[in-house]
């Protein structure tokens, strides 16, 4: 990785506190717990991706799996929450991520599955991702240009996590290889 990826990293996230903290003090009640539940998703996910898997086995993996169980419960109930508000752009905005961390989800848990249908796993989350930046043009034809922006951010917040997953599956395929060269 490159030396400044860390700190575009910790700007992101930081980023994502400031639009977290926006809609928690000037946002719906939706709109805060979705926000804030979505950035403890990504703080778990970031944990157990990144800073060289410290934190993907043992005690403190449960606790984030844990924490990343109670965020998806607020975002289903804050999608709930946009559908019956007739707010379908964000309830189409969390069904698109939640299909993201449900791949995401599943390249962490089978990385060599993940490996193996790399092409399959590319094709759906390169449509996944294209819904939801085709979502961020509409939040900007709307005219709604802080809900375009933190679409936006969040795009690229999660593809910073797409990078970790990816090379925990390609280290999984590399450590499958070896093991099967030991054999």
């Amino acid at each position: 990785m490159a030396p400044w990826y860390p700190w575009f990293k910790v700007a992101v996230f930081a980023l994502l506190l400031l639009n977290s903290a926006a809609y928690v003090l000037g946002g719906s009640a939706n709109e805060a717990l979705d926000s804030a539940a979505w950035l403890a998703l990504l703080a778990a996910f970031e944990l157990e991706t990144g800073l060289g898997g410290r934190f993907a086995e043992g005690r403190l993996a449960a606790v984030l799996r844990g924490v990343r169980l109670v965020a998806a419960a607020a975002i289903f109930a804050a999608g709930i929450g946009y559908v019956l508000d007739r707010e379908w752009l964000d309830a189409a905005n969390i069904g698109l991520w939640i299909a993201v961390v449900a791949l995401l989800e599943s390249g962490l848990r089978y990385p060599a599955l993940a490996t193996a249908q790399r092409a399959r796993f590319t094709v759906a989350a390169a449509m996944l991702y294209s819904g939801l930046a085709i979502l961020v043009l509409v939040w900007l034809w709307q005219g709604d240009w802080f809900d375009a922006y933190d679409a936006a951010l969040w795009l690229v917040a999660f593809a910073t996590i797409e990078i970790n997953v990816l090379g925990i599956a390609r280290n999984a395929a590399t450590q499958q290889g070896a093991d099967r060269s030991a054999a």
